[in-house]
């Protein structure tokens, strides 16, 4: 793709939280995005590594021995094969870079959290 992308006219056109949508894809990695609110389910992901990056509100991810913090601008990698969950207080905006195909939800399988693949806006 070669047109610009305007992430704020892309967060716009969607409401619910943690259903990520892909708005890039490049040698194997999509580039999502996904609002959130509240907390999500402990989940790890055995083969992939995670890319948070925060555009919007306040974000964090717990791990079992600590809590990142996260604001505008900041972001962090989540090592595969490292149990966490992510968290948010009021609605935030993220974007995300993981594998192809990934389910948010990892080695859980939770109804209420686990979003279809493949969604694009």
């Amino acid at each position: 793709m070669t047109a610009k992308i305007n992430l704020d006219e892309k967060f716009g056109q969607f409401s619910e939280h943690w259903q990520p949508k892909i708005i890039a894809a490049a040698n194997g990695q999509e580039v999502k995005l996904v609002k959130v609110q509240g907390e999500f389910p402990w989940h790890h992901h055995e083969s992939e590594d995670e890319f948070f990056m925060v555009w919007k509100g306040r974000f964090r991810v717990e791990f079992r021995d600590h809590v990142v913090e996260l604001g505008p601008g900041e972001c962090v990698l989540v090592p595969r094969g490292t149990e966490h969950r992510t968290c948010a207080d009021q609605e935030a905006e993220i974007l995300l870079i993981e594998p192809t195909g990934v389910v948010n939800t990892g080695n859980v399988t939770n109804a209420e959290f686990t979003a279809p693949t493949g969604v694009t806006i």
